[in-house]
């Protein structure tokens, strides 16, 4: 059945926990229909980072190009208000040469900052950011995390305790502002419409053992294609300090730990995995509660086809206009 006629042309947000498939699934659908993808992944922007962030290789990448990859260098800051302008740049850009976005990727903040917008927050201030750094240096990030979870608990529930840059930021809103990054972003008014409408797909799994034999595997994989040697090699080249949010990206930080000596190999592996396993467990708490979007099995023999059906379901005018789907 067609979804409801709209006069907007369609974007495609694929949403999921890392290692459910979705960089596949994309590919597979690049082969069939003319779609344009869209990273909404906060670790594909940096440059040098690719095996840590499975960064589709240059072979993917000559088949389905991504846009919002290899945007800055490890030692630059990427914001959820720059993704939001620089997606909705996009999306005008891909419709007006008759292509579909597909945004793909499972950084749940930047497709909320995209649907919904972005509130007003209190200016950051380079002094409170300075002060928050030394408190973290001297008490360690988690203390400041706890201390989140006092002012804002709606908050510091979505964010991990060593997730320097968002919990210093929803802190200092608390701290300079007087209400809570939660409060505030309550209050945000009404987002102006979208060049596009949203057609969501949330790839979910209930067998939680079978994500986690995957990130497992991909963890070692990872290991064993050189990611302490890749961050070796950044460190050679960038100056980096480990709160930057580049190296608070999993496995990173992790790796960077074994350099310096603090963990060996058997620990890189087991904390990298570990790391990997909470961050899916976040997105997929984000995508339990995500309104709007329609639940796939990501383990679903016929995924591709019912993804497919989506994408004809929402696309048949603009379909048919320009270019009839191909490939198998």
């Amino acid at each position: 059945m067609l979804l409801a006629a709209s006069p907007l042309p369609p974007a495609l947000c694929l949403m999921g926990p890392t290692a459910s498939g979705k960089t596949d699934l994309a590919v597979a659908l690049a082969a069939r229909f003319p779609v344009e993808i869209i990273s909404v992944d906060s670790a594909l922007v940096y440059c040098g980072m690719d095996i840590g962030t499975a960064k589709p290789d240059a072979a993917t990448l000559a088949r389905a190009p991504h846009h919002l990859i290899d945007l800055i260098d490890p030692t630059e800051r990427y914001s959820a208000a720059r993704f939001r302008a620089d997606a909705l740049r996009l999306l005008s850009e891909i419709g007006a040469r008759g292509g579909i976005p597909l945004l793909v990727g499972g950084t749940m903040l930047y497709f909320k900052a995209l649907k919904e917008g972005l509130a007003e927050l209190p200016q950051a201030t380079p002094e409170w950011r300075a002060e928050l750094e030394v408190r973290a240096s001297r008490d360690g990030w988690p203390a400041l995390h706890a201390e989140l979870a006092r002012l804002d608990p709606v908050t510091a529930a979505r964010l991990a305790p060593m997730d320097s840059q968002r919990v210093g930021r929803a802190l200092e809103v608390c701290l300079t502002g007087g209400e809570a990054m939660s409060t505030l972003l309550a209050k945000q008014p009404r987002v102006p419409e979208l060049p596009c409408r949203l057609v969501e797909i949330a790839l979910m799994n209930e067998d939680r053992a079978w994500l986690h034999e995957r990130i497992t595997a991909r963890f070692e994989a990872m290991l064993e294609a050189g990611l302490v040697e890749e961050l070796r090699d950044l460190r050679s080249k960038h100056t980096l300090t480990p709160d930057m949010p580049a190296m608070r990206c999993v496995g990173y930080r992790q790796a960077w730990r074994y350099l310096e000596g603090e963990i060996g190999k058997a620990e890189l592996s087991a904390t990298g995995a570990a790391a990997t396993r909470q961050l899916a467990k976040r997105q997929i708490t984000w995508l339990r509660g995500w309104q709007g979007a329609t639940p796939l099995d990501c383990r679903a023999p016929d995924l591709l086809e019912q993804v497919s059906g989506l994408i004809l379901d929402s696309s048949v005018d603009r379909l048919f206009s320009l270019v009839r789907p191909h490939g198998p």
